[in-house]
């Protein structure tokens, strides 16, 4: 990766008005995503070992991975923000790295049983619970909160492309080296992401207190508390109370919910019954999901190059001033935008069409992801990072289990047009409530937010008095001290 301009101050490279993304998040960035892309193919591959098993052995292999990564997500972001990210990071690829390892010495010499995979699946999912919260906690960690939508964006573009070349690579080295083949890469990515998580500090950056909150929050952390601390499911419980009391959290997800139950199904289940219906073959299947990640792509990049994440002279706080409004109502333009791109595909006559519709399904996909992401991880207290990610993760998940398998019911009942049309409409309907939202329509990323959430108007308070704390909406009652990396 190339950059351009003068070194900054900080070691970051920089163009004249532009501060740029910070040298140790770009590095971490390029680990990461050369480890998702392993994972991609690692994914495929299992998929098609499992499939020589019949389909109910392959959908049985991928149930396994999402159900044990939905059930010990919370506890993976308490975990998380106890120890902290780099901490579970490190860990997770390290079981990771051994457990990639040991899956291509016995797949090679013992093939590749059902309850192999079945087991693979079952630790992937397991580590994902921890990992995912805690690596979607470190753009928070790395840059500044001004330069989030970028930093997020550019993340965004990064993991698309994972996807979309993590089935071929897979695909190839299936054929070139089997099930142990794409193992042995997949853990040659994990040692090269652990040597970079090894090299990236990560530090624990408390956000600015009024001096009546920091006198608040100190006399709560000196009552007494039972031997050991709070265990694991009372942290868990704190970041749903936290996001259940936020006004901003709760409203950004319940909108990603309602976004992932109606957009995520369209391209991975509807498109495909559609195409064979109407008998447009498999490589229109394919082509739909091809534009719809195409389209996701490029919106992010474009928005990755476009947002400019403050001005070296106007530090963060310029920064959230910029983006302030247009995070939220940018989310509820992609989920119109998509919306319109699914009803294109419900009607579409012939493949072509219906290509046209994926790229625009994902362009307006593309462009909520990038401003949901980070509305929600900028309004997260840094104490709870890793639980509202964790949340994040489960409100998608079970969204999409859930809507997947009614659409799929709906579809051998009626025949996939009227889901597809059905997913259209309420792709819709999310967009112009959270246009109509005042939560979501004034919702900023902003900067310094410690100790519980803050409502939008407490942010457009602070704005108008100037002053460098606002106030809290949320009481204190997390019950973790929120341990950071130093």
């Amino acid at each position: 990766m190339t950059t351009t301009g003068a070194l900054a101050p900080d070691g970051t490279a920089g163009r004249p008005g532009r501060a740029a993304l910070p040298a140790t998040y770009l590095l971490w960035l390029a680990g990461a995503q050369l480890g998702a892309l392993g994972d991609a193919a690692l994914a495929f591959a299992l998929g098609w070992a499992a499939a020589a098993h019949g389909g109910g052995a392959a959908g049985l292999v991928l149930t396994a991975i999402t159900v044990s990564r939905t059930a010990l997500v919370l506890v993976g972001g308490a975990v998380a923000d106890r120890l902290g990210a780099r901490r579970v990071m490190l860990a997770g690829d390290a079981v990771m790295l051994a457990a990639t390892l040991t899956l291509a010495a016995v797949a090679g010499g013992w093939g590749t049983p059902l309850r192999l995979l079945v087991l693979a699946a079952v630790v992937i999912g397991v580590v994902d619970a921890f990992y995912l919260p805690a690596s979607g906690s470190m753009p928070r960690l790395l840059v500044g909160t001004g330069q989030l939508p970028r930093a997020l964006a550019l993340r965004q573009a990064g993991g698309q492309l994972a996807v979309l070349l993590g089935a071929p690579l897979g695909g190839a080295l299936v054929a070139a080296g089997g099930l142990p083949g794409v193992a042995l890469v997949d853990a040659a990515s994990f040692a090269v992401v652990l040597l970079v998580l090894l090299r990236v500090p990560v530090p624990h950056r408390p956000g600015r207190q009024h001096p009546e909150q920091h006198h608040q929050h100190h006399q709560h952390h000196q009552r007494p508390r039972r031997r050991g601390g709070p265990g694991l499911p009372a942290e868990a419980a704190a970041g749903v109370r936290l996001a259940a009391r936020d006004r901003l959290l709760r409203s950004a997800l319940l909108l990603t919910g309602a976004a992932a139950g109606a957009l995520l199904p369209v391209v991975s289940l509807l498109a495909p019954l559609l195409a064979r219906t109407a008998g447009w073959g498999a490589g229109a299947a394919g082509l739909v999901a091809g534009g719809q990640g195409a389209g996701v792509l490029v919106v992010a990049s474009l928005l990755a190059w476009r947002d400019g994440g403050g001005r070296e002279d106007g530090g963060r706080e310029h920064g959230a001033r910029e983006n302030r409004g247009t995070a939220g109502v940018g989310a509820a333009y992609g989920l119109c935008v998509a919306a319109a791109g699914i009803a294109l595909l419900a009607v579409a006559p012939g493949p072509g069409t219906a290509v046209v519709g994926g790229v625009v399904t994902g362009a307006g996909s593309g462009l909520f992801a990038c401003r949901i992401a980070p509305l929600v991880l900028g309004a997260a207290p840094e104490d709870h990072l890793s639980r509202v990610q964790a949340l994040l993760t489960l409100v998608q998940s079970a969204a999409l289990v859930l809507s997947t398998g009614l659409l799929g019911l709906l579809a051998d009942a009626v025949g996939p047009r009227t889901p597809t049309a059905l997913c259209a409409a309420a792709t819709g309907a999310a967009g112009l409530l959270a246009l109509a939202s005042p939560v979501l329509r004034r919702g900023a990323v902003l900067a310094g937010r410690t100790g519980g959430g803050q409502s939008a108007r407490a942010g457009r308070g602070r704005t108008r008095r100037g002053r460098t704390a606002a106030r809290s909406d949320t009481p204190q009652d997390s019950g973790a001290s929120g341990g950071g990396d130093e």
